[in-house]
């Protein structure tokens, strides 16, 4: 009891400085914001958006997509994580899956995206609990835009989408870190969305067959792994229908170039250099 105490009084003694005091974060004992102002502390000295020269700069970059067709939701997203310009990894799950029915997909910092869609989940299943009926994708995305809301300002970095299958159908939401939620047949959110959105709006159509719909899927991944440097690995892609989501086997971007790339054609050029023969 003495040791807690004596954290609390040093605690307490912290709060004096405020969160403009550096004096205030020599030596906290407990992980909490220095001050009674955790919202301004952050806006401070945390950069989750990569607008401002900050103390904490959260590093992010990802491809992530969805859309609706005929068939269901297509999700399909890269495996690369960065740590700034560091590759920390090329096997990232960016896909989580909420429930049987229910998909999220990470775009932002991983921690926070894990964390709050796990959260989601356990919410998903009390509330199947308590109403002895699944929960639709609506109220999903809504319970995780109101979640994260609280925390609006604080420093997290999150882009997501919830796609899924309820009585109503199909259903598609982006959500963020600072509580928005938008519905839509079609997103895709990261560092690479740009490169991606290029290739949707070429080829997406409502009515594709599934295989169709993979391929416009694939094509889109692919290509912001070639042209953005955060994104890279592999692409993973789920299908959620009726039944509910089946995943399908992972394709290695390095070899997916040698069936798309040699596609493009460069202007004023009999041979384009940058088509290379795939290896025997």
């Amino acid at each position: 009891m003495n040791r807690i105490a004596e954290q609390l009084a040093a605690n307490a003694e912290m709060s004096e400085f405020g969160h403009n005091s550096v004096a205030g974060l020599a030596g906290p004992r407990f992980e909490l914001a220095a001050g009674n102002n955790p919202a301004a502390f952050a806006h401070q000295f945390i950069d989750a958006k990569s607008e401002k020269d900050s103390l904490i700069k959260i590093a992010h970059g990802t491809t992530t997509l969805a859309f609706k067709f005929k068939h269901g939701v297509m999700v399909a997203t890269d495996s690369r994580a960065t740590a700034g310009n560091v590759i920390a990894s090329q096997t990232v799950k960016k896909v989580i899956e909420i429930n049987p029915y229910l998909l999220g997909t990470m775009a932002g910092g991983a921690a926070d995206c894990s964390f709050w869609e796990r959260v989601l989940g356990m919410e998903c299943r009390l509330y199947e609990l308590r109403n002895k009926k699944r929960i639709s994708v609506a109220a999903a995305s809504k319970m995780l835009a109101n979640l994260v809301f609280r925390y609006k300002g604080m420093g997290l970095s999150m882009g997501t989408m919830v796609a899924g299958w309820d009585e109503k159908g199909p259903g598609l939401y982006y959500v963020d870190d600072n509580g928005q939620r938008v519905a839509n047949d079609l997103f895709s959110v990261g560092s690479g969305s740009t490169y991606a959105y290029g290739v949707l709006d070429s080829h997406y159509k409502y009515d594709m067959e599934i295989e169709e719909a993979r391929d416009v899927a694939r094509r889109a991944i692919y290509h912001a792994t070639h042209r953005d440097a955060y994104s890279g690995g592999v692409v993973r892609m789920y299908l959620v229908q009726e039944t509910g989501w089946v995943p399908y086997p992972l394709e290695d971007v390095g070899e997916l170039y040698y069936r798309y790339h040699p596609e493009i054609q460069l202007t004023n050029s009999t041979e384009s250099p940058l088509t290379v023969a795939a290896p025997a």
